[in-house]
């Protein structure tokens, strides 16, 4: 087959295309639901981790309940620790380019300022702009095995602070909407955990790299030389060939490996109206190559506290 692979033991009829060369595949002719057999979820788990973002097209039958359902046959639902779920649902988050903070235009893994942060997303386009608005991923691994080896060993060794306590340096383009909304939802608990730079994936194996525009800063690194470090690794996170760039239509499904993957949303999409819906799947606590675990150093409320008489 010129256009793809077809599977037959693993998803009966299925094709998998490839997007780019070293992460991102399209997987047809599945209809996405809760009541699929479980050797169907097991071969889109393994092609999970194969190509770190798998898209589905043609899943407009799915709404909040059934994305949920689909997204528990791949573990845990896990609610997002201080946005808003969605009405009705468990763990579902709403990102409507209408409300504040809803264009993340910044290279991310989900949620890192916490321990144990989501191991899979599963995102839903529901209202999809007539231009613009793609999703960009890249591959932390293959980032990790790029770098020389003198790098790869510095990297070994080196931890990160992520933290939810905004810097609204990393996006320029922040509106007033958006400062609102981080300063009143988005950063309500604030939070900063220790993650090594290089995680060992509990399932295959693989080292990546923990980064992205949630670090705050290296432990034990003065923040002057602690940027450059981070503009080196960062660099071969997002090197283009090491990227794959996914054009919604309504009705697509993305899932992600968070624990392999960075990603971006490209905020070219003007006043034009965005939806999309995310579900988190519970993660693990990240294991550096020395076997040590990630900690949360800080965890506090910026709420008022309420008075008592």
């Amino acid at each position: 087959m010129s256009e793809g692979v077809l599977i037959p033991d693993l998803i009966p009829s299925a094709y998998v295309v490839k997007r780019a060369a070293r992460i991102g595949a399209e997987i047809r002719n599945i209809n996405l639901s809760g009541d699929l057999p479980d050797d169907t979820i097991a071969a889109i788990q393994h092609l999970l981790l194969q190509h770190k973002v798998i898209f589905f097209r043609g899943q407009g039958h799915l709404d909040d309940a059934g994305q949920e359902q689909f997204a528990i046959r791949l573990g845990r639902l896990s609610p997002h620790p201080t946005m808003n779920i969605t009405k009705g649902t468990t763990s579902i988050i709403e990102l409507n380019s209408v409300h504040g903070g809803s264009r993340a235009d910044f290279w991310h893994t989900d949620i890192t300022f916490v321990e144990a942060y989501p191991k899979i997303l599963v995102l839903r386009g529901v209202v999809i702009p007539p231009f613009g608005g793609d999703t960009i991923w890249s591959n932390t691994t293959t980032a990790y095995l790029d770098l020389p080896g003198a790098l790869q060993r510095l990297a070994d060794e080196l931890w990160a602070v992520h933290s939810n306590a905004y810097d609204y340096a990393v996006m320029p383009r922040a509106s007033e909407a958006d400062k609102k909304h981080f300063d009143e939802i988005y950063t309500r608990t604030i939070f900063e955990t220790e993650h090594p730079v290089v995680r060992v994936h509990p399932e295959t194996g693989e080292r990546a790299l923990v980064l992205g525009d949630l670090v705050r800063r290296f432990v034990g690194i003065p923040k002057h030389d602690g940027q450059r470090l981070f503009d080196i690794f960062q660099s071969h996170i997002t090197a283009p060939e090491n990227t794959v760039r996914w054009s919604w239509k309504q009705g697509d499904v993305a899932i992600w490996d968070n624990r392999a993957t960075q990603h971006y949303a490209v905020n070219d999409y003007g006043n034009e109206h965005r939806v999309v819906r995310r579900a988190s799947i519970d993660g693990e606590v990240p294991v550096s190559v020395d076997g040590r675990c990630s900690v949360t150093r800080v965890q506090k409320s910026t709420q008022p506290t309420a008075d008592v008489n």
